[in-house]
């Protein structure tokens, strides 16, 4: 195996200063606009404005398999819990949603409903449940195993939502000044709890992500601002700044797995990592991306990062940890 798991090192301020670009991968032509790691972490997956999506073995650090989205475009691409389909939204035709076969590069399922462009994609961590969220003002939770859309929410502006890691609660960020918090099952009842948030004058909320431990909510902007939140009671916890971000791009910030540390992109090709307890700058690593590096994933089982720009690094320390 390439890479070290997660349970035989322990990530800490040394190891994270150390990570390096093990490998460079030039398999696109366009920005990469998505990635999201299998939930074995064997297998990274890629969606880019050139139409293609990638699948990258991580184990042995090499692209797999390419397959083309010509007629649709591809965007938000995420692996379902078999690793073998996965969904993707559209920046062609349409604003459909697409269950893609890996293995035979055939559509299972279309699903339609969204009225405008789709601008988050989430699977649940536990089951079939998906949700999007869309320009369209709307949240729509879909299943996999239908075309029918199983619930849909109208909100005053455009949403950013993520799931719990349990997967039995989702988070919609409204207005980027607030996060509404809902139970799955019964989300027509209206959110169990509200937490407002001084509006950001220079930037919109872009992405959301509950930590890995649940503890904590990270809101990426497409400004110099990320923001974390308790998760439980919504008091702001950190302001992570000092990246850039000149030309107003949705930039993913991530957790690492044991969520200690919270990892960056910026539009000067450099990855950002802070320290989420106490809210310092860990380091600024360097891998010579070419344009903005607007995804950047941590590995869930082993000690690697991938982060994206129209070329695709892969990460790994350079020293043991303790």
């Amino acid at each position: 195996m390439l890479f070290p798991g997660i349970k035989e090192m322990k990530l800490n301020d040394n190891v994270v200063r150390s990570f390096r670009v093990a490998k460079v991968f030039r398999e696109n032509t366009d920005r990469i606009n998505s990635i999201d790691f299998s939930p074995n972490g064997e297998l990274l997956i890629s969606s880019a404005d050139d139409d293609q999506i990638v699948i990258y073995d991580c184990q042995n650090g090499a692209p797999k398999r390419t397959l083309n989205s010509k007629k649709y475009g591809v965007d938000l691409i995420k692996f379902t819990h078999a690793s073998n389909t996965a969904v993707h939204g559209s920046n062609k035709v349409d604003d459909t949603i697409r269950y893609l076969s890996l293995h035979d590069n055939k559509y299972i399922r279309y699903f339609q409903g969204h009225t405008k462009k789709v601008t988050t994609l989430l699977m649940s961590p536990i089951d079939d449940t998906f949700l999007s969220a869309s320009l369209d003002k709307t949240i729509r939770i879909w299943d996999l195993r239908s075309a029918n859309c199983q619930g849909l929410m109208h909100l005053s502006s455009r949403p950013v939502a993520a799931f719990d890691p349990e997967g039995l609660i989702f988070a919609a960020g409204i207005n980027s000044e607030m996060i509404k918090l809902y139970d799955l099952r019964s989300f027509d009842k209206g959110p169990f709890n509200t937490f407002k948030m001084p509006q950001d004058r220079d930037c919109e909320w872009t992405g959301m992500k509950f930590s890995p431990d649940g503890k904590m909510i990270l809101i990426s902007t497409n400004g110099q601002i990320i923001r974390l939140i308790d998760s439980f009671q919504g008091q702001p916890l950190q302001t992570f700044m000092g990246h850039t971000n000149m030309k107003n791009i949705p930039l993913e910030a991530s957790f690492s797995p044991d969520s200690q540390f919270v990892f960056s992109g910026s539009t000067d090709g450099w990855i950002h990592v802070w320290n989420a307890e106490n809210g310092t700058k860990t380091a600024n690593l360097n891998c010579d991306h070419t344009g903005p590096v607007q995804a950047v994933q941590f590995n869930p089982k082993f000690m690697m990062l991938a982060s994206a720009c129209t070329n695709m690094a892969f990460w790994l320390p350079s020293i043991e940890g303790d």
